[in-house]
């Protein structure tokens, strides 16, 4: 009997054991593989598997819209700012510094109002030596014109004089006459013996008193007509004394005036009844009327803006200029105040387009104002038909929800809607009121933020998972 063959080889018991277990580590480790990359990309996984099972739906958000942008769903619309048509930025007419600032932003300033200064006692002091040179010369002038009276009166005492002398020298000639006669006379009598030679020597010396008293006359009257000559010479001259004097006084006052004129270069006054909207200077600083590269002064002091030419600014593209007509009723929302709208008009529209944006400017002037409007605000402008004048009542500020047709489906008799609630889409009925340019005002059943279906398939049923479209 062969005893070797009932021999048991421990080492092929231990082996076979462990080759039966090995067989169910490679399959464990799979599965645990495809486990762990089943558990990271499950959503991955899924949503490829829903890509291919579950309806692709377009979705829209709704949104409870105020007065201004329900009303754009049924006109043409424009977005714009709101300018002033009267502006201005002030400067002085001369450059200087500086010294006194009387408005900051927000200040209401009246037309004339000095709203700064400049450093002006260089063009003070000019306008006082100004003011004296003219003094002064108003001053000759009364001194001269004292002169001419002096002059004119002593014309008329030399004319005077002159008028005495010649009625001495007329009267001297009178008396020499006389006594030529009376000596004649005397003479003839004593040579016919009727008088004595005593009276005519009496007569004789009469006549040679005569004639001694005519050139004395004659002197005189010469020396009066001499002062006459020389009076109307001296008012003469106080004539043309006066005359100088008033051209100095026009000389005086031309300077005085462009001395004043210079100084009031270094008021800045405003231009108009307006606000002052911006400071572009303070005090200390240089401005000047022609400011150039490379300088360090500023171009003007204060920048103002007349609020009753406020007016709107918008940007209308060409492809809906058609419908925006001159005196046109329109509605004005301003983005800060969504629930009031303004009347207007388009006042004017502008004779060339935008090239790179392809718009044309319009002008809309308010028909109501109050205190909210501010220049470069948003705005938001609705153009009206003809037949809506600006002035009826502006729509409702309520908010509203506007969903577009495409999103209802009509069942039993009854307007609903597919509302998206996770993934799922759920049938809502609504109630609809008017129509506006293809939507409908939903006034029950959607609340604003809800997510609807845009044309949803004919086959889409009540509570069914979708897909919405990315």
């Amino acid at each position: 009997m062969d005893v070797e063959k009932l021999k048991i080889d421990r080492g092929a018991t231990q082996t076979r054991p462990r080759g039966r277990k090995g067989r169910w580590v490679g399959p464990l480790l799979t599965l645990v593989f495809v486990g762990l990359v089943f558990w990271f990309f499950q959503a991955q996984i899924l949503a490829f598997i829903d890509s291919w099972r579950l309806p692709e739906v377009r979705t829209q958000r709704v949104s409870a819209r105020t007065g201004a942008a329900a009303a754009t769903a049924s006109g043409t619309s424009a977005n714009g700012y709101i300018v002033a048509r009267t502006r201005a930025a002030l400067s002085a007419d001369t450059p200087g510094r500086i010294v006194e600032l009387n408005v900051q932003e927000g200040s209401v300033v009246n037309e004339g109002q000095v709203v700064a200064r400049l450093y002006s006692d260089e063009y003070r002091a000019a306008l006082q030596h100004a003011d004296a040179d003219l003094a002064l010369a108003r001053t000759t002038l009364e001194r001269v014109k004292l002169e001419v009276g002096s002059a004119e009166r002593e014309v008329d005492h030399s004319k005077s004089a002159e008028k005495a002398a010649q009625a001495d020298l007329d009267q001297a000639n009178s008396n020499l006459a006389l006594a030529e006669t009376q000596y004649k006379r005397a003479a003839d009598l004593v040579t016919q013996g009727v008088d004595t030679v005593e009276k005519r020597d009496l007569a004789k010396r009469e006549l040679d008193n005569a004639k001694s008293r005519v050139p004395w006359a004659q002197a005189n009257l010469d020396t009066a007509k001499a002062e006459t000559a020389q009076s109307v010479q001296r008012l003469a001259v106080a004539g043309a004394a006066v005359k100088e004097a008033e051209g100095r006084i026009t000389l005086a006052q031309a300077a005085r005036d462009q001395a004043q004129a210079t100084l009031d270069k270094t008021e800045v006054r405003a231009p108009f009844d307006g606000i002052v909207v911006l400071k572009d200077a303070e005090v200390g600083e240089v401005v000047s009327p022609n400011v150039q590269g490379g300088s360090n002064a500023r171009g003007s002091v204060v920048t103002m803006v007349d609020f009753a030419t406020l007016e709107v600014q918008a940007e209308v593209p060409e492809t809906t200029l058609v419908n925006v007509k001159l005196d046109a009723p329109t509605r004005i929302w301003l983005d800060a105040w969504p629930d009031k709208s303004y009347p207007g008009k388009v006042d004017r529209i502008w004779p060339t387009a935008n090239r790179s944006k392809a718009t044309v400017e319009v002008r809309i002037v308010f028909l109501e104002r109050d205190e909210r409007l501010r220049p470069e605000m948003g705005a938001r402008v609705v153009f009206l038909d003809a037949d809506q004048p600006a002035g009826q009542p502006a729509p409702s500020a309520e908010a509203v929800i506007l969903v577009p047709q495409e999103a209802f489906v009509r069942i039993d008799g009854a307007d609903q809607v597919f509302v998206l609630e996770r993934d799922a889409a759920r049938l809502r009925r609504v109630t609809l009121g008017e129509d506006r340019a293809g939507r409908r005002v939903v006034s029950q059943g959607l609340s604003d933020g809800e997510t609807i279906l845009l044309g949803p398939p004919p086959t889409l049923r009540d509570g069914q998972r979708v897909r919405p479209r990315n």
